[in-house]
């Protein structure tokens, strides 16, 4: 077992380890001062104070919800209209100049329309999230359904499979790959526009606590909710990869 942590995670991971340890060096040696930068201890002593009195709990369901809501929305709308618009030609005349129009924008610009059209609830954020995330899934989902070689739908029509059917047993299997990939893109978004929106307009989340913990001076407690995110974050899309790696074993 130490063999195989030797051979494959530590490696893998050292690079946080080294950034862990210069953060560390850089505090104690004073080259950067603690209110910028606090050690590492401070942040740790400040996370384990903000989990003890429950704000790190309370705040952080209320962002996970508000992702996962968005997120899951995203998927099943984005996957949808991603193959249909490859699919079918009259829905891919409406809705793709939209999406062409919307994806380059930058979805942080869309916060105060948000709160003004849904208030300071869970709604404007999960709302957000769903749009922003939304638009990579549908270009993957479009972009893998139109590469499904036409032999293997060719082939299937003169087996006498029913269009539907060939949609559903030829086209979406080979939508998987890039969908999947389009997926991983929208999850990294999805705590981009969560902490973003948080961070302005809530009144509970991490993006909230960044908010008020920074402008209270409590930066090593502040440094311990970015860093909370930060493996949240990273744990998710590992998580992630492990699940994709299920789902695509086929292909090998």
């Amino acid at each position: 077992m130490t063999r195989a942590l030797t051979s494959g995670a530590l490696p893998r991971y050292a690079p946080l380890l080294l950034l862990a340890l210069a953060w560390e060096a850089v505090t104690r040696a004073g080259l950067v001062p603690a209110s910028a930068l606090p050690p590492l201890d401070k942040v740790a002593f400040a996370w384990y104070g903000l989990a003890a009195d429950g704000e790190l709990l309370t705040n952080g369901l209320s962002s996970i919800w508000r992702a996962v809501s968005g997120l899951a929305l995203a998927i099943v709308c984005g996957s949808a209209i991603g193959i249909l618009m490859a699919w079918y030609r009259p829905v891919r005349i409406v809705v793709n100049p939209t999406v062409q129009f919307f994806y380059p924008m930058p979805k942080s610009a869309l916060i105060p329309v948000m709160v003004l059209w849904l208030g300071f609830g869970d709604a404007s954020k999960i709302v957000l999230i769903f749009i922003g995330c939304m638009l990579p899934v549908t270009l993957s989902a479009f972009n893998g359904a139109r590469g499904t070689e036409e032999v293997l739908i060719w082939s299937a029509r003169a087996l006498g499979a029913s269009r539907r059917r060939v949609l559903w047993e030829v086209v979406l299997p080979s939508t998987l790959p890039e969908l999947m990939s389009g997926i991983r893109t929208a999850l990294a978004l999805s705590f981009v526009l969560l902490v973003s929106s948080e961070l302005l307009v809530a009144r509970r989340g991490f993006g909230y606590m960044i908010g008020w913990l920074g402008d209270g001076g409590a930066y090593d407690a502040m440094f311990a909710v970015v860093l909370t995110v930060a493996l949240l974050g990273f744990l998710a899309d590992r998580g992630y990869l492990m699940l994709m790696r299920r789902l695509l074993a086929w292909r090998t």
